[in-house]
């Protein structure tokens, strides 16, 4: 079987369990630019060899594909989802929630204003995986008020995450000596 499956030829894609929307439909968007942030976070992981960070993004990944997952599926087909995959809990949230107090507890980080990205490599990747998730957030967002199925816990997992992004870029920037 070919990754070339021509499906989509018509500016169409499938939700989870093939039904078939517009490519520019908001839930898409919303998945889409979750799939960015993945990769985005990939390069966090190529580029950052401090552990504080390194080591945490590889779970948020896994936990992103749970977020896709949960925006790729029509509000029909939610409980068929559920008999087989998880959907986004508050417990995601909280160990964001907790990284974030740990860095604003045990770590002296220089921020009083605003910040401007690139102080170091990858602190840059960081910032660049901070606004695409921010991107993603709007997005859904933007799904839910469309009245799509998006969970808060979604919104606060992708809030949070981008919170989480910020402070990594300012810690690799404090440890660098920026």
């Amino acid at each position: 079987m070919s990754i070339a499956t021509k499906t989509g030829d018509d500016g169409s894609t499938a939700l989870m369990y093939g039904r078939r929307v517009p490519k520019t439909d908001a839930r898409v968007a919303a998945y889409g630019t979750c799939d960015e942030l993945n990769a985005a976070l990939g390069m966090v992981r190529a580029f950052c060899s401090e552990p504080l960070v390194s080591e945490a993004v590889l779970e948020i990944q896994k936990d992103l594909v749970t977020v896709m997952g949960e925006l790729a599926v029509a509000a029909e087909d939610r409980a068929k989802y559920a008999e087989k995959y998880a959907f986004v809990t508050e417990a995601m949230v909280d160990r964001l929630t907790a990284q974030i107090q740990g860095l604003e507890q045990n770590h002296r980080l220089n921020f009083s204003h605003w910040a401007t990205p690139g102080g170091t490599q990858p602190s840059a990747v960081v910032e660049l995986a901070r606004v695409t998730c921010r991107r993603a957030e709007r997005y859904a967002c933007e799904c839910r008020e469309q009245g799509f199925p998006v969970s808060g816990e979604i919104i606060r997992y992708l809030n949070r995450l981008s919170d989480l992004c910020w402070l990594w870029a300012r810690y690799l920037e404090t440890k660098a000596g920026i």
